[in-house]
């Protein structure tokens, strides 16, 4: 793995928690709208004084979600780079009340990121808008640190709770989690064509027909990208999706029916070094 690893931190850790190989550490902060983390000063400091990024979260009750907004935000010391999170775990708290907290406290932190944090079931059974704001950090112990059993582009990755200890992964390094939370990299998304082994995964439970339809589809995207790989010999070419298909368009009538992506690929690789 090549992320980063972090813990998050509420009373029932140490007022000064280790920092030894962590990255980032997100802090309890405030509960509803009459609690606050006695130990939220204490630990933040920790964070700050151990180069760790900090993350203050607050966890949602029942309620109004611009007054819990508003006695977050005046209960904690964020500065430029920190990031934020709703820790949404009581089920009288519903998916729309979620996303209103995260709205509306996005529209009063400019420059922070806003994110949900939740568990694996609360995210699959209990939501159902998709919205997390700027991220996702999921709770999953039940599975390896970075592999949260989740389809949803999660970057934070609650992994462990052995020992007392919140444990957290995170998709990107601690350099590269710096410059997103500062705002000068956007969230990360994959980028990369599934190879069949990948598609035959997600698809996991689907007919045996679709799962090798679906296995051949992800064979021919790969042999398309590394056809026009092969041919452009490595000479960036960028085009805008307007201009691929018009491309596509004047290729698709000189390829055999019905043309492969393949075939797609290797001819407009050749249109493109024309």
């Amino acid at each position: 793995m090549t992320g980063s690893l972090g813990q998050d931190w509420a009373s029932y850790q140490d007022w000064t928690p280790s920092t030894q190989g962590l990255a980032f550490a997100f802090v309890k902060a405030t509960e509803g709208t009459a609690y606050v983390n006695p130990r939220y000063s204490s630990q933040i400091t920790t964070a700050r004084a151990g180069a760790l990024l900090p993350g203050h979260y607050h966890f949602a009750r029942p309620g109004s979600m611009a007054v819990q907004g508003d006695y977050f935000l005046k209960r904690t010391t964020l500065k430029p780079g920190d990031v934020i999170a709703l820790d949404w775990e009581d089920a009288g708290v519903t998916g729309a009340d979620k996303d209103a907290w995260i709205r509306y406290v996005q529209a009063r932190t400019p420059g922070h990121r806003v994110g949900l944090y939740c568990n694996k079931d609360f995210w699959i059974n209990r939501d159902h808008t998709g919205f997390y704001g700027d991220f996702l950090w999921i709770a999953d112990p039940d599975n390896a640190a970075g592999a949260p059993d989740v389809k949803a582009d999660w970057l934070f990755h609650q992994y462990s709770e052995a020992g007392g200890i919140d444990r957290d992964y995170c998709k990107l390094t601690a350099a590269q989690l710096r410059q997103w939370a500062a705002g000068t990299t956007p969230t990360p998304l994959e980028d990369t064509l599934p190879t069949p082994a990948d598609v035959w995964g997600y698809s996991h439970g689907d007919d045996p027909d679709v799962h090798q339809t679906l296995a051949n589809a992800a064979s021919a995207a790969a042999a398309a990208e590394k056809g026009v790989q092969t041919l452009l010999k490595g000479t960036p070419v960028t085009l805008t999706d307007a201009q691929l298909g018009q491309l596509a368009a004047k290729v698709a009538p000189l390829l055999p029916k019905p043309p492969s992506a393949a075939d797609i690929a290797t001819e407009l690789a050749k249109r493109l070094q024309s």
